[in-house]
C-alpha cells in the first residue's frame, strides 16, 4: 500500500469520528480532538459552506473546468482548509477553487485540513493565505489588506509581519482603492496593470483619472508612457510663470524727479522704456493751473 493510499484511508477513518453525535468535537479540549484538529480528513462536500470572508470574487470558468478535469484524473492533490462550526457543519477557510472544481467533477467528499477558529481567526487565515496566492488580481489583494485593517484592526506594520510583505508594498496596494471604480475594474479585467494604476493615482479627481484611463487604453500606452502623460497633465495645471518686467534704458534718479516736480509745482509721472524712449506726464487741476504750466514752458 502506497503512502498516499494509507493517508487517504486514515482520513476516511478519522471522518467517522466526526459523524458520531455523542462525541461531537467542538473545541481542542474535547475527547479525540487531537485526532481530528490539525489533521487531513475526508469530508462530505455538502457539509462545507462557503467562507463569507473569501477575498476572491472572480472565478474564471475555463480555469475551473481545467482544474475539475485534473481532479477527475488525479484527485484533489492539495487539501482545502476548513473550520468546524457545528455537528457535521464546516466553513471553508481557504481552497474555494478546489471546492468548486470538486463539485463540478462530481466528487462527494474532499480532503480537508480541520481547524477550530473563531470569526476573526478565520478571517485572518483566509485573507493571509489568499494574499500569498499568485493568481489574485491587485484589487483583490488591496481589498484583503483593507479588510484586515477595518475588521481586525491590524496596522500596516502588523500586516507586514503576517504576510511577509514590505510595508511600502502594502501601502502601494491600498492606494489603488483611491482610484475611480472604473479604473479598478480595468485593473481587475487586465486592461491596465498595477503600474498604470500607481501612475494614475497621482491625479486628483475621478473625472480626470477616468479621462487619463481612456487615453491609456485607447492608445495601449506602456507604464512609462502613462507616467509621462500624467506628468504632462499635472504640468498643464500649474500657473504660467509671470513674465519678467521689461527693463529700462536708464534710471531716472530721485533728484531728477524732484527737480522736475519743483519746476512745474506738481509731481510728474516719468516713464522710460528699454530703448531709452519715454514720456513725462504733468498733472493739472484747473484751467488756471494749466495756464500756469504753459507759462513755465514758454519761459
Amino acid at each position: 500500500m502506497t503512502k498516499a493510499i494509507k493517508k487517504q484511508a486514515l482520513g476516511r477513518g478519522l471522518s467517522a469520528l466526526l459523524k458520531d453525535p455523542d462525541n461531537d468535537i467542538k473545541s481542542v479540549e474535547d475527547k479525540n480532538a487531537d485526532k481530528v484538529v490539525g489533521n487531513i480528513i475526508e469530508l462530505d462536500i455538502d457539509a462545507i459552506e462557503i467562507n463569507p470572508f473569501q477575498p476572491r470574487t472572480n472565478f474564471n470558468e475555463e480555469s475551473l473546468q481545467e482544474l475539475s478535469t485534473s481532479i477527475k484524473e488525479l484527485g484533489v492533490i492539495q487539501p482545502i482548509t476548513v473550520r468546524k462550526l457545528d455537528y457535521k457543519t464546516y466553513q471553508l477557510i481557504s481552497g474555494e477553487r478546489r471546492l468548486r472544481a470538486s463539485k463540478m467533477a462530481g466528487l462527494e467528499t474532499i480532503p480537508a485540513y480541520i481547524r477550530i477558529a473563531n470569526d476573526n481567526e478565520s478571517l485572518v487565515m483566509a485573507l493571509v493565505e489568499n494574499i500569498q496566492r499568485h493568481d489574485l488580481d491587485p484589487i483583490e489583494i488591496a481589498l484583503s489588506y483593507q479588510r484586515l485593517i477595518d475588521e481586525i484592526q491590524l496596522t500596516q506594520e502588523q500586516m507586514s509581519e503576517r504576510v511577509g510583505k514590505k510595508r511600502s508594498t502594502i501601502a502601494n496596494y491600498l492606494r489603488l482603492l483611491k482610484l475611480d471604480p472604473i479604473i479598478q475594474t480595468g485593473i481587475r479585467d487586465g486592461f491596465i496593470t498595477m503600474g498604470h494604476g500607481r501612475a494614475i493615482i497621482n491625479i486628483e479627481g475621478h473625472d480626470a483619472q477616468a479621462e487619463i484611463y481612456q487615453k491609456i487604453v485607447s492608445g495601449n500606452l506602456s507604464v512609462r508612457e502613462t507616467e509621462a502623460l500624467v506628468k504632462n497633465y499635472q504640468d498643464s495645471l500649474k500657473p504660467a510663470p509671470a513674465k519678467p518686467a521689461r527693463g529700462t534704458a536708464f534710471k531716472v534718479e530721485d533728484i531728477q524727479k524732484k527737480a522736475i516736480a519743483d519746476f512745474f509745482g506738481a509731481k510728474a509721472d516719468i516713464k522710460v522704456d528699454a530703448k531709452g524712449k519715454g514720456k513725462i506726464t504733468i498733472p493739472f487741476h484747473s484751467e488756471e493751473d494749466f495756464n500756469r504750466i504753459i507759462k513755465l514752458v514758454k519761459g
